[in-house]
């Protein structure tokens, strides 16, 4: 705000900058009235709004609140406090993602779509009124500071390249004079938009004239998708019937490992390695959800949204795959492979849940004795490894052990 205050008033502007709660109504009327009338008001630029993404499952009553409130109400309660006034312009500053949607955005989709419609609204009671859905802004602000490679890299895929400033002011102008309710204001290209690979969101449906195809499709080849995956599963399951096991898990590997790489925006694979959990190597809840749309089109498999989650790595995921493709051995076999998964998953869940948990001496002790209970049961009640060396040694002194000990007990028995 300083900075912003020194270079109006270098251009021969009086500046004032008043803090204001903008989702109480009240305070907005007294603001409004507190303006001098030497100095009338005469045009409003509603540019707030905060993020709180998260999947569709994930949305909640509060997370709507939150995103909603700067937006949306704080829009609606300037809109009553100068309806009165005569104002040469009054401008809302929407999102693209209203018009197209946006991944892990339904929230904030709704509130800026509340001021599309208040736009609309005002103009049907003669008043000033323009709804701007930008896209994202390559200069970082307030709202896209947090965005990381992986973020960008997913908009980039979908066909929307950053704005310059320079570019995004020029819009600005073009839409304050365009005489329109509702704008977008995008840098959009058609070809990036166009090229989605396997797992990638369809093309949304107001950019398909745009792209020259139709959505979820190549160019040029306009087929069923359902058809399509039908045919990769049968394609690959019969590749991986002609293969050894240990090259079996090496092609799904292989597989896992370039889609995530993709997903995550490295140009490299190696980026990406077997035994590394994905939460550690940036994946959200949103970039897990694309890696298992990109393998679910290319297996043709039907798999759920918490896929990398119940197999947290990429060889654990690979191998997870090869059961459902090329299922091994007799029907006893597999019986007994589909008992052990969801105890997999289950131990996935609660690997990755240690890393947040901040346990006190007390804790770690009651964690690693139940530890102890747990691979003792796996190996038949008498806690002997694979080795045949007996665990029951390797836990006596838990008691007196310190905090990174019992860590790395933890880590070399599971």
């Amino acid at each position: 705000a300083h900075d912003l205050t020194e270079r109006l008033t270098g251009l021969g502007v009086d500046v004032r900058i008043v803090a204001a709660d903008m989702t109480d109504a009240k305070a907005v009327e007294a603001l409004v009235a507190g303006i001098d009338p030497a100095h009338p008001l005469t045009g409003v630029v509603h540019a707030a709004g905060v993020l709180d993404d998260a999947v569709l499952a994930s949305q909640s009553a509060q997370r709507l609140a939150g995103v909603w409130a700067p937006k949306a109400t704080a829009a609606y309660n300037l809109h009553r406090a100068t309806a009165h006034l005569p104002l040469s312009f009054f401008v809302l500053f929407s999102s693209a993602a209203a018009t197209f949607g946006s991944p892990g955005q339904a929230n904030y989709a709704a509130a800026n779509t509340f001021c599309d419609a208040l736009a609309v609204h005002r103009r049907s009671l003669g008043l000033p009124g323009v709804s701007v859905g930008w896209g994202l802004w390559a200069e970082a602000s307030g709202m896209s500071g947090g965005l990381g490679e992986t973020d960008l890299a997913r908009m980039e895929r979908t066909g929307f390249k950053p704005l310059t400033t320079a570019h995004g002011l020029a819009l600005f102008d073009a839409a304050i004079a365009h005489g329109g309710s509702g704008l977008l204001a995008a840098d959009i290209d058609p070809r990036a938009a166009a090229a989605t690979g396997p797992g990638d969101a369809p093309v949304a449906a107001l950019l398909r004239t745009l792209v020259g195809r139709p959505t979820g499709t190549s160019p040029g080849a306009p087929v069923r998708r359902t058809a399509a995956s039908g045919q990769a599963s049968a394609d690959l399951a019969d590749r991986l019937a002609a293969l050894p096991p240990d090259e079996q898990g090496r092609v799904l590997l292989d597989l896992v490992r370039t889609h995530a790489a993709s997903v995550l925006g490295h140009a490299d694979v190696s980026a990406v390695q077997g035994d590394v959990p994905f939460k550690e190597l940036g994946f959200d809840s949103l970039t897990v959800v694309e890696l298992r749309n990109r393998l679910a089109s290319a297996t043709g498999l039907r798999l759920p949204a918490s896929l990398a989650f119940d197999y947290p790595e990429a060889g654990a995921l690979a191998e997870h795959l090869r059961r459902r493709l090329v299922p091994d051995g007799d029907a006893a076999q597999r019986a007994a492979a589909g008992a052990v998964d969801p105890l997999l998953h289950e131990l996935g869940r609660i690997e990755s849940g240690l890393t947040a948990l901040d346990l006190d001496d007390e804790a770690r002790g009651r964690l690693a004795r139940r530890l102890t209970s747990l691979l003792s049961a796996v190996n038949g009640g008498n806690a002997e490894t694979e080795t045949g060396a007996s665990t029951g040694t390797a836990f006596d002194g838990v008691e007196s052990a310190t905090d990174d000990e019992i860590f790395e007990l933890i880590d070399r028995e599971l």
